[in-house]
């Protein structure tokens, strides 16, 4: 079988959630034994053509890279095109978005609905796409992979989608050691060195405000805490309301931004951590939660969407609106350290469940099937 990949989010240099996990699953489909049985043309934005591509390793001689060049509406102008001329015999779409033009057998990936429950955190224009290309999707493609059992039942409830066309496959988890470097940042640094910390776009709808507002009654509440309360990753919608806020906080000296980082520092920011918040208002799935599961970290997430679904029994589920419930989690974990270490131990325990092996098996029966 010829299995065709809209490949060019895997190659974007600050790669969120979702072109990570473009990025993995290329990666692993291309490591496991089955796809050998397989040709892969990988079709590539050549204006995003990066580093990022190394990073992947050589590719098998099945894999094949097609670059395609266009300056605008890449996805519904040329890719469309090049499916007309195209032998393929499956189409896969990682990014939600599949091009008016594409084979029978197309396969899309859904991951998530954030925009139908915060619609007001979207631009108009931008919501009303979204909602077109995922109605699109769940009518035209063959199948629809679904990153978690929440946002399956979304698509189902909220758009009519059949239940039997679409597959739940769960997302895997980045290889980190394990081990706990005690080389904190000196920025960061506390009587103990460790923080509380959020990995994640700086937006509205990842409840930002919630947990600066959970922070100072942390604060407020405890003196004799003096843990900082550091904060990672791009800017987003609400940003100026966030920096606002920080500024007015009491504590607005102890609320580090660290900015998009890295992989590697992201790494050493989740060894060195106290606590893991990630307490936000709708996840299609939750990526962070894992990566801090798997860097021995006691996790605070939200009770709703697809967050417990992920985050199993190695987490402190909390209401996102209620930043006193927030507070209290924080502090339960700071002063319990039998709860702590119950916590990371059943962190641990969670994530044997994922890994991107078994993403890619289980997207490559989907395809082949």
């Amino acid at each position: 079988m010829i299995i065709g990949i809209n490949a060019s989010s895997a190659l974007r240099e600050k790669p969120t959630g979702v072109e990570e996990y473009t990025f993995q699953l290329i990666k692993h489909l291309a490591m496991i034994p089955e796809s050998a049985e397989h040709r892969f043309v990988l079709y590539l934005n050549s204006r995003l053509k990066s580093e990022r591509l190394s990073e992947i390793g050589d590719l098998p001689e099945n894999f094949r890279l097609k670059y395609l060049s266009f300056p605008l509406f890449w996805t519904q102008l040329r890719l469309a095109a090049e499916m007309l001329e195209s032998k393929i015999d499956v189409l896969f779409i990682p990014v939600h978005i599949l091009p008016l033009i594409h084979p029978a057998k197309s396969v899309v990936v859904i991951h998530g609905l954030e925009y139908e429950f915060y619609p007001k955190m979207y631009p108009f224009l931008h919501r009303r796409y979204l909602r077109s290309s995922t109605r699109y999707a769940l009518k035209n493609a063959a199948k629809i992979i679904a990153v978690s059992e929440n946002t399956k039942n979304d698509l189902v409830n909220l758009y009519g989608g059949e239940p039997d066309k679409i597959r739940v496959v769960h997302h895997g988890i980045n290889e980190t050691q394990n081990s706990r470097r005690r080389t904190p940042d000196a920025e960061l640094q506390t009587q103990n060195d460790r923080y509380v910390l959020y990995v994640g776009r700086l937006e509205l709808k990842k409840n930002i405000l919630g947990i600066i507002e959970a922070y100072n009654e942390l604060r407020q509440k405890n003196p004799q805490i003096s843990n900082k309360l550091v904060l990672t990753g791009g800017k987003g919608f609400g940003w100026e309301k966030i920096t606002s806020v920080i500024s007015a906080s009491a504590f607005k000296n102890d609320i580090v931004l660290k900015g998009y980082v890295a992989e590697s520092e992201k790494n050493d920011l989740l060894q060195n951590a106290a606590v893991f918040l990630y307490t936000s208002f709708y996840e299609g799935f939750g990526m962070p939660i894992l990566e801090a599961q798997n860097s021995g970290l006691p996790v605070i997430t939200s009770n709703v969407s697809s967050m417990p679904e992920i985050a199993g029994r190695g987490a402190i589920l909390v209401d996102p609106s209620n930043p006193e419930q927030i507070a209290a989690a924080i502090s339960k974990i700071l002063s319990d350290e039998n709860l702590r270490n119950n916590l990371i131990k059943s962190g641990f325990e969670n994530i044997k469940r994922f890994s991107w092996e078994k993403c890619a098996r289980e997207t490559l029966k989907v395809l082949t099937s």
